[in-house]
């Protein structure tokens, strides 16, 4: 009886541990990395494809690009477009002064391409699906006067998921120069290209902490039980 008891509580263990630790790898899984950073890497491969030159990957860009598609956030449509426009003035006077981007040294930004996606998919996809679709797109991907580009990405507990690129052709490493480097910036959601900082799932990653705190509490207790 007592051999049953004790297989019957290791059974229960198992079942916990799988229902509570499941949900945990999946949201840890479901983005990692950084996949702005990501986005770079595939512009700019697919620039050199075509014998254009490599786009620097510039921080103070980046971030601004997520400051885009923050206050953009909830306006995406069935149709996965996004329904937002911000001012033309936002990007000297709130994104660059949010992001510590030196006013002295704010260039010209050559173009941007905003995308949205009702779920998440792989910065591949992203590229071809959401933000290069068309032959605008396509043509201000291939545009020579670039010379930087900077992405941000943010998205809500279950979606949907926004992308911004930003283009500039400014000079490397002498615009859209962050203040002491970036260390300032208090990145809480989302991700930017160009930051060694991870993407953030905001409420992923508590949900997942949560599952395996309780799972630990739980197993503790049916450990005391055998």
């Amino acid at each position: 009886m007592m051999m049953k008891n004790n297989l019957s509580c290791c059974v229960l263990l198992h079942f916990f541990c799988c229902c509570l630790l499941l949900p945990a790898l999946v949201l840890s899984h479901h983005i990692h990395g950084n996949p702005a950073s990501d986005i770079v890497d595939i512009i700019n491969k697919n620039r050199t494809d075509e014998k254009l030159p490599r786009l620097n990957d510039s921080p103070g860009l980046g971030c601004m690009a997520l400051q885009y598609v923050e206050l953009c956030k909830g306006n995406c449509t069935e149709n996965n477009v996004v329904n937002c426009r911000p001012p033309e003035d936002d990007f000297t006077e709130v994104f660059a002064p949010n992001c510590g981007v030196e006013l002295p040294t704010f260039g010209t930004i050559t173009g941007h391409i905003v995308g949205c996606q009702r779920k998440y998919i792989e910065p591949l996809l992203v590229f071809s699906e959401v933000l290069i679709k068309d032959k605008k797109s396509l043509s201000l991907l291939k545009n020579k006067s670039h010379t930087e580009v900077g992405v941000g990405l943010v998205g809500l507990h279950k979606g949907p998921f926004f992308w911004c690129v930003l283009f500039s052709n400014g000079q490397t490493n002498t615009t859209f120069v962050l203040e002491n480097r970036g260390a300032g910036i208090q990145q809480k959601k989302g991700c930017y290209s160009g930051s060694t900082t991870p993407c953030s799932g905001g409420q992923k990653s508590s949900v997942a902490f949560f599952n395996i705190f309780f799972m630990c509490y739980v197993s503790i207790l049916l450990f005391k039980l055998l």
